[in-house]
């Protein structure tokens, strides 16, 4: 890794996001598996960004400080406009000499671009990542095309921006008119400061619409869950929904269905939350002899919440008795209904240890299931 001269960071996320569709400020909100301003503030830091000030809409302290737990930051309350916010946070900055500016909702942040920034404040105050455009440019009036614009002489604008930091928090000071100025670019030029331009990247794409997270959601999520019960004499035997008469059943705090005990697993595995033992622990009293149909049920209605639906289950019951072949259809049915799927989606097969094992002698049955979730779009 190239070692890059010293540098702040401010990370612009005092937005609302209301645009993006999501049930929190879009800086808040998860995208691949983390909440979005996380992932340029965890770039700025490794990158060697220090101090980092994120600048957060009023109120907001709580749930900035979760979603960014364990990271050295800072953090400001922002302002009316993205120009109060950044001016807020640069006075919160005691000393440094660079220092780039940064909107949350750009998440992926190559350190090739940082690395460009900071090469470029060695000959000028500013410097700002740019692309191309490639698209034709129509200049618009009452609706109508009034006239073609250059392309050959625009520029899409990205962040990080970077400045000198003398440079950019006088600029930001001596501004008279409305801090409306759409970038610290066009705050640095308007008190005479020259701002180069270096290529940026494709991949500092700015998150704004619903569809740029529904389009970077897991469509489809696997689980998997394994359980084992001892088997005991005088025990109901239930497996997968269905009671079974044998000479054993299966000894537990609820009614021991191992089979449903894995679906159940699989399925809070498949949405990220957590195991059974988490939502039903056995020291709770309430759940003693308890029908595990319970458990699938509530285990459904968190991969409901979560966005998704159930997809389809299928489970591995090893045993070497009881028989599982005459009841297989009854327990498909009924892992089905409790799951709110076609039969078809679910399977149920058996097999044994060859006489190895606890499972062998006779002294337990073990399952092991899988489950797939699908998004609802």
């Amino acid at each position: 890794m190239t070692t890059l001269p010293s540098f702040a960071a401010i990370v612009v996320a005092a937005g609302q996001g209301l645009r993006a569709g999501q049930p929190v400020p879009k800086q808040f909100a998860h995208w691949r598996g983390k909440p979005v301003v996380r992932h340029s503030v965890e770039a700025l830091l490794a990158a060697g960004a220090k101090p980092l000030v994120v600048a957060i809409p009023d109120g907001a302290s709580p749930l900035a400080e979760e979603v960014l737990r364990g990271l050295d930051v800072q953090l400001v309350t922002g302002g009316a406009t993205r120009q109060v916010s950044v001016a807020l946070a640069l006075e919160a900055i005691e000393e440094a000499q660079r220092v780039l500016i940064h909107d949350a909702a750009r998440p992926v942040l190559p350190e090739s671009v940082i690395g460009r920034l900071l090469v470029a404040l060695e000959t000028h105050p500013g410097a700002i990542p740019v692309l191309p455009v490639v698209d034709s440019i129509a200049i618009e009036h009452d609706g109508l095309m009034a006239d073609a614009a250059d392309r050959a002489v625009l520029r899409r604008v990205q962040t990080p921006q970077a400045f000198r930091f003398g440079d950019i928090a006088s600029a930001h000071r001596a501004w008279t008119g409305e801090p409306s100025a759409g970038d610290d670019a066009q705050v640095l030029r308007a008190a005479g400061g020259s701002v180069v331009l270096v290529q940026g990247d494709e991949a500092l794409r700015k998150l704004t619409f619903a569809g740029d997270f529904m389009a970077e959601a897991q469509y489809l999520r696997v689980g998997t869950g394994f359980d084992v019960h001892r088997l005991a004499p005088g025990a109901d035997l239930w497996l997968c929904g269905v009671q079974i008469d044998h000479a054993f059943g299966l000894a537990g705090h609820s009614d021991a269905d191992v089979g449903l005990h894995a679906v159940v697993d699989a399925l809070l595995g498949a949405v990220g939350a957590g195991d059974i033992g988490q939502h039903f622990p056995p020291s709770d009293p309430q759940w003693k002899g308890a029908a595990s149909s319970r458990f699938i049920e509530h285990a459904v209605r968190l991969v409901e919440e979560a966005g998704y639906r159930v997809g389809n289950i299928d489970v591995t019951l090893v045993c070497e008795a009881p028989k599982i072949g005459p009841h297989r259809d009854a327990m498909r049915d009924r892992i089905a209904a409790l799951a709110g799927i076609d039969a078809a989606a679910v399977n149920v097969k058996a097999t044994t240890t060859e006489a190895l094992g606890f499972t062998g002698r006779g002294e337990g049955i073990a399952a092991q299931a899988v489950a797939t979730v699908i998004r609802n779009s």
